[in-house]
């Protein structure tokens, strides 16, 4: 019998395999939780293959319960909030399975509850108590400030779903401020995101962040072959995220041209799994490459010469960026893509945001490989130094300790 208390952590995502951005956030968080107390491990899953990563999850924690989120499905119920006056995104995430899987981790008496998302702060039962018991205390990662993100994405759609996307964004704003008003401690992925969700309307308690890190030792130069099949410049990330896509399709259609203007033969892969229709309609274009899935990203970032970061609609921190400058990569990122790290421009990466002086700052990186060798050593010495994960996940403890987890 351990002589360790329980915890549960709820997902919106099965926090393995860390192959983006959200997914590395959560495991992150599993695993701080794990080395402290038995954790029982409540997500669903969307991608059906990760489900044989159930045995990988259950060697760390005391229990998994993973509960299948069929799109279609999850789309229908998500139609309820229409009814219900809730934002879309809640009814998509509720599901009696998980309700059940919740149920059965508070059998065990948690000594603290961490939901990771705001979709997933629901079943904390937030604002009432569980079972007529004294509740454990409740925190919840709410990650980005989503109802912005929303917001963001109303700006350049058409109706009606720039209706849509502009009632979500207020319909979760809202979400967002009772989820921070109601939790016992709510915390974002950076100082900026944290004072974003400060500043919702009715939000009447301290939101605190804890930054993302970067695995430096995974990520060193030198850590993985290249690829054969590697490129120029390359861009990472899941490709059927609106944000990635609108990044991918911009930097192929706009800046691109310019770049292979100025250097012919350059070539470009967009590196990332279940790539779009408006991506993978990029694939042979210009020397442009789409990969898909890959099983290591590593490889393609020892190929390139320059990694990009052409983000237009970002939240939070940009683990690409991190990942990039850790494997010793110069980097060209818009200021949207940097938001939130403490690198500086000119010094760590080179920031651009239009297409002219996006194009300028990637060809003046593959034609000088005395200053890009000087901007990714910069980079990468300033992820070694502060960007470590355990580093970054001592406020973590720190928000564990202030609710009385620890």
């Amino acid at each position: 019998m351990s002589a360790r208390r329980p915890a549960l952590f709820i997902a919106h995502r099965i926090p393995y395999p860390p192959d983006k951005g959200d997914k590395i956030r959560s495991w992150r968080l599993f695993l701080r939780l794990s080395e402290r107390f038995d954790v029982h491990l409540a997500a669903f899953v969307d991608d059906p293959d990760d489900l044989r990563h159930k045995e990988h999850l259950e060697a760390r924690a005391e229990s998994v319960s993973l509960v299948p989120l069929g799109r279609r499905a999850a789309t229908l119920r998500s139609a309820a909030g229409f009814l219900t006056g809730e934002p879309l995104s809640m009814p998509y995430y509720r599901d009696a399975a998980m309700r059940r899987a919740v149920a059965a981790a508070r059998a065990f008496a948690p000594a603290v509850e961490v939901a990771f998302s705001s979709t997933s702060a629901q079943y904390l039962g937030l604002g009432r108590r569980v079972n007529g018991a004294r509740n454990a205390p409740r925190v919840v990662d709410l990650c980005d400030a989503d109802s912005a993100k929303w917001r963001a994405y109303a700006t350049d759609r058409r109706l009606p779903m720039r209706w849509v996307y502009a009632r979500e964004a207020e319909k979760l704003a809202a979400a967002e401020a009772d989820i921070i008003n109601e939790a016992d401690a709510a915390f974002a992925v950076s100082k900026e995101e944290a004072r974003v969700l400060q500043r919702l309307p009715g939000v009447g308690a301290e939101v605190d962040w804890v930054m993302n890190g970067v695995d430096t030792d995974y990520f060193a130069p030198g850590a993985a072959e290249a690829a054969r099949d590697g490129c120029d410049v390359v861009f990472t990330g899941a490709m059927d995220y609106r944000a990635n896509v609108d990044a991918a399709v911009w930097f192929a259609k706009k800046v691109w041209p310019r770049v292979r203007a100025g250097a012919p033969g350059a070539t470009f892969a967009i590196v990332g799994a279940r790539p779009a229709p408006e991506v993978a309609a990029l694939n042979g274009r210009h020397g442009v490459r789409v990969t898909g899935r890959v099983p290591d990203v590593r490889p393609y970032l020892a190929a390139a010469k320059v990694a990009v970061a052409p983000m237009r609609i970002a939240r939070g921190l940009q683990n690409k960026v991190m990942e990039a400058m850790a494997a010793g990569l110069p980097v060209v990122a818009t200021p949207a893509a940097a938001e939130g790290l403490t690198a500086l421009p000119g010094e760590h990466y080179r920031s651009a945001e239009r297409p002219p002086a996006f194009a300028d700052a990637v060809l003046r990186l593959l034609r000088r490989s005395d200053e890009a060798a000087a901007l990714a050593e910069a980079g990468r010495r300033l992820m070694a130094s502060d960007y470590g994960w355990d580093a970054r996940l001592k406020r973590f403890d720190a928000i564990l300790d202030r609710v009385g987890a620890l």
